[in-house]
């Protein structure tokens, strides 16, 4: 077995309230779990559940109030920004919105370049970069001339996955990458993120609501229910034969083109809730 590349051990996150003397709300309660070198692991949740506050707290982006964080044997739990800049060589993040997420103002070369500079990457190797970022997801080289707006979502999201990409980290961070794309766009970029995966040896870490979408993709699954892990394991397993009752709400939840069968996942759905 691999070495994991990232730990995760009794991760606690909390925010502050306001209210006088209101205590923080704790966000995630204790979260443990790994993810190894070309691997990917799905997090799912319903909405609230604290599954996108664990990739922020990966990220530095959420505060964390106990446990730690473990990237390649060193601990990220608490560094200073800049040390945390000094990370994005190895972690980077596609957020859920396409359409946000990347600068307007920007021409696509400029988007994919920016990164480059930051690590000292200019001239014509910075060109032949971007020129193979483009490739790697399926994008004309004329984008590098075009703005954000003359793209699609599914446009955008390949974007978004190239700049992840530009530095060749060895985990990303994929925060509802999907969500905002229709389903036969969802497919393409889902095939597009294994595709590079089985090329580059790149790991992520797959935050999603949607129990199809984390089967799809991932190798292993964590659900996160009320900021804890109710079940984890094998994603065959978990995705298809759930122990958990509210992992077996989630897969009810998953929408399926037979409109008999989605009737009567709906009525199963409602009699575990009532349960």
């Amino acid at each position: 077995m691999a070495e994991d590349l990232l730990t995760v051990e009794d991760l606690v996150v909390e925010f502050p309230q306001s209210g006088w003397r209101k205590p923080p709300f704790r966000a995630l309660k204790g979260v443990s779990l790994s993810v190894e070198p070309g691997e990917t692991l799905g997090i799912v949740g319903e909405s609230g559940s604290g599954k996108s506050t664990l990739g922020r707290a990966i990220l530095g982006l959420a505060p964390v109030a106990g446990g730690s964080i473990t990237f390649d044997g060193r601990d990220i739990s608490r560094l200073s920004r800049r040390a945390r800049r000094g990370m994005s060589r190895d972690i980077q993040v596609v957020f859920q919105d396409p359409y946000t997420s990347l600068n307007p103002s920007l021409t696509i070369g400029d988007t994919l370049s920016e990164p480059l500079r930051q690590a000292g990457i200019e001239g014509n190797e910075a060109a032949s970069r971007v020129k193979d970022l483009l490739d790697r997801v399926m994008m004309p080289s004329d984008a590098v001339r075009r703005l954000p707006r003359e793209f699609s979502g599914g446009q955008r999201q390949r974007i978004a996955i190239a700049r992840a990409l530009a530095l060749e980290p060895r985990l990303i961070v994929c925060d509802e990458p999907v969500s905002a794309l229709d389903l036969t766009t969802q497919q393409r970029v889902l095939d597009l993120f294994i595709e590079i995966q089985e090329r580059t040896g790149v790991a992520y870490l797959f935050v999603s609501h949607d129990l199809s979408v984390i089967r799809h993709i991932s190798h292993r699954v964590a659900v996160v229910h009320g900021g804890e892990i109710v079940e984890q394991g094998d994603a065959d397993r978990v995705t298809t034969r759930p122990e958990k009752q509210y992992t077996r709400r989630l897969l009810l939840a998953s929408p399926i083109p037979d409109p008999a069968a989605q009737a009567r996942r709906r009525e199963e759905r409602h009699a575990l809730a009532r349960a």
